[in-house]
């Protein structure tokens, strides 16, 4: 089956367990570290978070048919299922994930600002870009279509395709009078960030050592960029493994980036729902309701978790950010997220600006480093040289509801490349635009959850959270 998937797309392409519990880890493979240069190291995550960003702010999907939702999956068996996660070099936390019959487990990127779930397909599979330093991108793990008695290739009519592509999908070559048509559904390319994907999709069973899910829909790609391992999409589109999986709720704890590329590992927790009271809420954790998506044209922003950010204190002073960039406007603009795939948050330039300076003013006391901010793509940065004891004022995040999230210094601060000078987590673009740039205004990165355990109650509509030494 491989082999003419693969050519099929090549061508295309260039013209009731109620909780499953799944190791999370930092993700990048372990045999690809980033550069040993800290400055090199920052760069390229700093970079790679401001790509991210204008992925997220500016990027289209087709928006998806709600009437095909009733056609998704029902997972047998259990109540919560509990899969590793682990910490990466590049920035992200890695989930493996079986497939297939007999299963084949791949690592995913943990991804809460997409929804498509897709792992690098067939032996051909091919990625550009993907050298990166101890990689051999011939060595990628990939699923095997043609050793899993049971992959079906999604056909064009089938209710799932729309997923993707929505009520007004075109089947060509279909008769739109008969539901025999062969026409496979149409090849997607997806753009994250620096890299990319495109592939077929395909039904799949998706098995946990207590629960299998049948006819899960996942992508088969085929060609990839800069994506040396696949996608678990967990935003709300309807192709995401919640909305597959009817989750009532999900929860992470991610570990310290400290644990790049080690065996240390927390828990994702997927819960089905049948175990537990549906108003119930989790003892210890402090909530904030999701706000409601924009209703605007472009579908991605229906995939996002907006988050009903309030206000903003450096220290005890609070940061004034204009209302407009706190609040999705009619064209969506503005507003904060929650996104996993994101490292460092980011702000738009003019709440960054605010932010920044605030920490400059009452940092008064020591030498801005413009130097290694250049190198390193962070700022302010601080050399801390001789001071003996270092006041950092704290950053805060209050919600609605008064919601506080207290970073932990090392959330938004780190050291660079010695105990010399600490630079600011957080990132923005070098556009100014007073008037407000597209999209959200604000994405709260995973470099600021370290350290935090993380509820995504879907049933009820909230978010929850609390800090938490997250490893062993």
């Amino acid at each position: 089956m491989s082999s003419p998937l693969f050519f099929l797309f090549l061508i295309f392409f260039l013209s009731i367990v109620s909780a499953v519990k799944l190791p999370l880890s930092p993700f990048s493979h372990s045999d690809h570290p980033l550069p040993k240069d800290p400055y090199l190291s920052l760069r390229r995550l700093a970079d790679s978070s401001i790509a991210r960003a204008y992925k997220l702010k500016h990027g289209t999907s087709v928006k998806p048919d709600e009437d095909a939702l009733s056609s998704a999956s029902t997972a047998s068996a259990a109540t919560v299922v509990k899969s590793p996660l682990s910490a990466k070099s590049y920035g992200g936390y890695s989930v493996s994930l079986s497939f297939g019959t007999p299963s084949q487990t791949i690592p995913f990127v943990f991804d809460t600002g997409s929804s498509l779930v897709w792992f690098p397909c067939t032996s051909r599979y091919l990625c550009s870009g993907c050298g990166f330093s101890g990689l051999d991108p011939t060595r990628i793990p990939r699923f095997i279509p043609k050793n899993s008695s049971s992959t079906k290739i999604i056909g064009c009519q089938n209710p799932k395709c729309k997923f993707l592509y929505g009520a007004n999908l075109k089947c060509r070559g279909c008769d739109p009078n008969t539901r025999n048509c062969t026409v496979a559904c149409p090849p997607y390319i997806l753009q994250y960030g620096l890299g990319s994907t495109a592939g077929i999709l395909v039904s799949e069973t998706l098995d946990f050592p207590d629960l299998t899910v049948p006819n899960f829909v996942v992508g088969c790609s085929i060609i990839s960029t800069r994506q040396p391992a696949g996608i678990a999409g967990f935003g709300r589109g309807l192709e995401s493994l919640p909305s597959q999986m009817k989750l009532k709720r999900f929860s992470h704890c991610l570990v310290s980036r400290r644990y790049d590329d080690t065996n240390v590992t927390t828990d994702l927790d997927l819960d089905t729902g049948s175990g537990h009271n549906s108003g119930s809420k989790t003892p210890g954790l402090s909530y904030t309701p999701f706000r409601k998506n924009p209703k605007v044209s472009n579908a991605a922003f229906l995939e996002y978790y907006y988050l009903n950010l309030r206000r903003i204190y450096v220290g005890k002073k609070p940061v004034k950010i204009p209302y407009k960039f706190l609040v999705p406007g009619t064209n969506g603009n503005g507003g904060s997220i929650v996104d996993s795939g994101s490292t460092f948050t980011f702000m738009e330039r003019p709440v960054f600006s605010l932010v920044a300076e605030q920490f400059a003013a009452q940092l008064s006391n020591y030498t801005r480093d413009k130097d290694v901010e250049k190198v390193t793509g962070l700022g302010p940065c601080f050399n801390i040289a001789g001071k003996g004891d270092v006041t950092i004022p704290e950053l805060i995040f209050v919600f609605k509801g008064g919601a506080k999230m207290e970073l932990p210094l090392s959330n938004f601060f780190t050291f660079v490349g010695s105990t010399d000078t600490v630079c600011l987590t957080v990132v923005s673009d070098k556009t100014v635009n007073p008037s407000g740039g597209t999209g959200p205004a604000i994405i709260l990165g995973s470099f600021q959850q370290q350290n935090y355990l993380v509820e995504y109650d879907l049933e009820n509509d909230r978010f929850g959270f609390a800090k938490k030494r997250c490893s062993p």
